[in-house]
């Protein structure tokens, strides 16, 4: 059953996490929700880590790994954000931000990797990619945050479920 959940499971937690992260920019979720899936995705990442550290240790895997324990900080960075009032906005920014840069750059090097999948996973990261772009300029106040969100959950989740599938 843990293999299982650990090869199927990102299938299903990438596209929900951003169209939770999405709820959020909308209004449609508190930040006590967002605080909590902060914790839920900690404890996911770590237990992804655990179980499957040695299968993690070449080829693209590798990538994704490094990816995870990145991660992983990104995420603490995000639950101190929470947790604190100096710097908070800049902490939840950087786990956002980081949480879009980071998986972008997982398709990129799985695209480089995978030649008979290069197309998907590269096109993957550059939608991710542009959408994290748009996301920045949000920020500054040109464009629109959802449509940036809406540009990385799709190429985040072209990427994992053709990996779903592919392996």
């Amino acid at each position: 059953m843990l293999q299982s959940l650990r090869e199927s499971g990102p299938g299903l937690l990438v596209p929900l996490a951003w169209l939770f992260v999405a709820g959020a920019e909308q209004g449609l979720v508190s930040a006590r929700s967002i605080f909590i899936a902060h914790l839920v995705m900690a404890g996911f990442i770590t237990f992804f880590l655990v179980t499957g550290w040695d299968e993690l240790s070449t080829g693209a895997l590798a990538g994704w790994r490094a990816v995870m324990v990145l991660g992983l900080g990104i995420t603490l960075a995000g639950i101190a954000g929470f947790l604190v009032e100096t710097g908070s906005a800049a902490l939840l920014t950087t786990s956002l931000v980081g949480w879009m840069i980071l998986p972008a750059a997982g398709l990129a090097y799985t695209g480089r990797l995978l030649e008979e999948a290069a197309s998907v996973y590269l096109a993957s990261a550059v939608l991710s990619g542009l959408g994290t772009a748009v996301y920045i300029l949000s920020l500054v106040g040109v464009g629109s945050g959802l449509a940036g969100l809406v540009l990385v959950g799709v190429g985040q989740t072209v990427g994992i479920v053709d990996a779903v599938v592919r392996f």
